[in-house]
């Protein structure tokens, strides 16, 4: 439990900050007294939830509109986000997206869509207010948030699988090279978070929801507390690993999904739409 006002007079920057482990990331840094600015592609997720927020911690949290794919709108972004709470001392790249496919299904589209947002927005983001926080000497701690199978592969996520491993090493990477200038990285690997965009997507019929729960430390992790810890890769499970390191394996050998099934989640994911 980190002591009220932590974050007094910090900025914190959260990408995909409008929901799920975003919104209650940025909830908790609130709380904790910082200025959050918070960036979604979609304007209403975004209207909601800094008004929620605001009014329960009781402190201002500003909303960016962007597409994280396209590095202009990055580079955009981030002036409206120096000019309404200035150069961020906590960065947490946070945007994603995924689904379920047979790897032999995936198109050159279908990849490009889960690795331009995960890998791609995330490097495009990290190397602009990288750039930007180095040339005052202004140091700042990035988090970034993967998955278990970013280390062990797993079947039917294979863009995310590798995206998220890319960004990793992207951070441990950094963590060498830029923490002379006062820049800490580390990288958070939680379970699955239930929200209903990302379920829509993973988890269309309703029959791979398990019971995931884990402690994940952000708040300390972007705190001064840990300005020390760096490069890190933490895993943020509550069971076994080997049971969950490559847990949509479960798909072909506990839910045994048959070719027909595959068909129908195929419709169902792609009739969803991306907030």
């Amino acid at each position: 439990m980190l002591l009220p006002g932590t974050y007094k007079d910090k900025v914190a920057f959260i990408t995909g900050g409008g929901i799920g482990l975003g919104k209650g990331m940025t909830t908790t840094l609130s709380a904790l007294g910082a200025e959050c600015v918070i960036a979604n592609r979609e304007l209403e997720v975004l209207k909601k939830t800094t008004e929620e927020i605001t009014a329960q911690a009781g402190n201002k949290v500003h909303a960016v509109q962007w597409d994280v794919r396209d590095p202009k709108s990055i580079e955009a972004a981030v002036d409206q986000l120096v000019e309404v709470a200035g150069l961020p001392d906590v960065v947490i790249n946070n945007a994603a997206g995924n689904f379920i496919s047979l790897s032999e299904k995936l198109s050159a589209n279908a990849w490009r869509t889960i690795t331009d947002i995960v890998l791609n927005g995330t490097a495009f983001i990290t190397l602009e207010l990288g750039k930007r926080l180095i040339l005052p000497e202004k140091g700042a701690a990035f988090l970034a948030t993967t998955t278990i199978y970013a280390e062990t592969g797993s079947g039917f996520v294979v863009p995310s699988a590798a995206a998220k491993s890319g960004v990793e090493t992207l951070c441990t990477s950094l963590a060498a090279v830029w923490g002379r200038y006062g820049l800490w990285f580390n990288v958070i690997q939680p379970g699955p978070i239930r929200t209903k965009w990302a379920f829509s997507r993973l988890d269309p019929t309703g029959m791979f929801e398990k019971a995931m729960i884990g402690r994940i430390p952000v708040a300390y992790l972007c705190s001064d507390y840990a300005c020390w810890v760096s490069g890190a890769v933490r895993e943020c499970m509550s069971v076994c690993l080997d049971k969950l390191s490559r847990h949509f394996i479960l798909l072909c050998c506990v839910c045994q999904v048959t070719k027909e099934q595959w068909a129908m989640m195929e419709t169902m994911i792609s009739g969803t739409k991306g907030s």
